[in-house]
């Protein structure tokens, strides 16, 4: 594992790394987050713990959505 080139780490590092943005991104944001509904907060914080990285994509794609608040018309 010693004799890799500076390309393979930058690959291992991608291929290991890039998996774990969504999850960071969705932890942040729903830390972030001021909201009254705290067990969707809870909620969703499980998933993208106990999901690594589905749980970040499925929360970036469908449980952003769940915390907009409706505009008073």
């Amino acid at each position: 594992m010693a004799n890799l080139t500076l390309k393979q780490w930058i690959l291992l590092i991608i291929i290991f790394l890039l998996p774990m943005v969504p999850n960071f991104w969705a932890i942040i944001e729903l830390f972030l987050k001021r909201t009254s509904r705290l067990y969707l907060k809870t909620f969703w914080l499980g998933v993208v713990i106990f999901i690594p990285c589905l749980g970040g994509l499925s929360y970036l794609f469908f449980g952003r959505r769940m915390f907009k608040e409706k505009k008073d018309e």
